[in-house]
């Protein structure tokens, strides 16, 4: 009876693909529960929502961390195809939660200067102050989540390169790494409005990108006709062989 090597791509293939889900599953209701702190100027001398931000801050923690956890995960494979994209994949994704975590830190600033019913001296000078930190999460919002451009950039053309999965998934990222990219650039030159149509657009893709990725990944894995996968199962067997053999 012929043995069939298992594919020992396929638990690191689950981990990024329920990671990839975590993300998701983390950044969107983190998204609602930041609300009053965000779009209330007068958050800092108000009462209220403290639990519900905190929340919220905590779930963005968890994105930024699960989005490392991603291209940690998938380095191992990954550099099989080109150790220098792979490598460039994690920096990326740890630069993104880098400055995730700084608006977090920036929201977390706000709840705990929070004093509600300030006098109205305290209140001039609280108020500019929630205003300044909320400015700085609006930003890493913009420069974090940003480099998703750049993430699909580099694991799409590794993805694409070495065909572990259908080439149409990478070239959604492909696609709509540069148009969310773009975007970005125009916010921070000013030419462009956070929020934009043409953000939007780049995002439905990075949207369907990193959805269809993590779901492929966690109930297909990678192609075990796959060059990478076909060497990573050679490899095993051997070492399997190796260690056999003296007994």
């Amino acid at each position: 009876m012929t043995n069939v090597p298992a594919d020992p791509t396929r638990r690191t293939a689950l981990v990024a693909g329920v990671l990839y889900l975590v993300t998701f599953l983390a950044s969107i209701p983190a998204v609602f529960l930041l609300q009053p702190v965000l779009t209330d100027p007068n958050f800092i001398v108000g009462s209220g929502a403290d639990g519900q931000v905190r929340l919220g801050a905590l779930l963005d923690l968890v994105n930024a961390l699960a989005a490392i956890g991603t291209a940690v995960g998938l380095f191992s494979v990954l550099k099989r195809e080109h150790e220098g994209f792979a490598l460039g994949f994690v920096t990326t994704r740890m630069f993104e939660a880098a400055v995730i975590a700084v608006g977090v830190v920036s929201i977390l600033a706000i709840v705990t200067l929070r004093q509600p019913g300030a006098p109205a001296d305290e209140a001039a000078v609280l108020v500019p102050v929630g205003q300044a930190l909320v400015a700085v999460r609006d930003w890493t919002f913009v420069l974090g989540p940003g480099m998703a451009g750049l993430n699909a950039l580099l694991f799409g053309t590794l993805l694409y390169r070495s065909r572990l999965v259908p080439r149409a998934i990478p070239a959604l990222g492909l696609i709509g790494g540069p148009i969310y990219l773009s975007s970005v650039i125009g916010i921070v030159l000013g030419l462009t409005v956070a929020g934009s149509a043409w953000q939007g657009v780049g995002g439905l893709f990075m949207f369907a990108w990193e959805a269809i990725i993590g779901l492929w990944m966690i109930f297909k894995g990678f192609d075990r006709s796959a060059p990478l996968v076909v060497a990573a199962a050679a490899e095993s067997a051997d070492g399997g062989t190796a260690v056999a053999s003296p007994s």
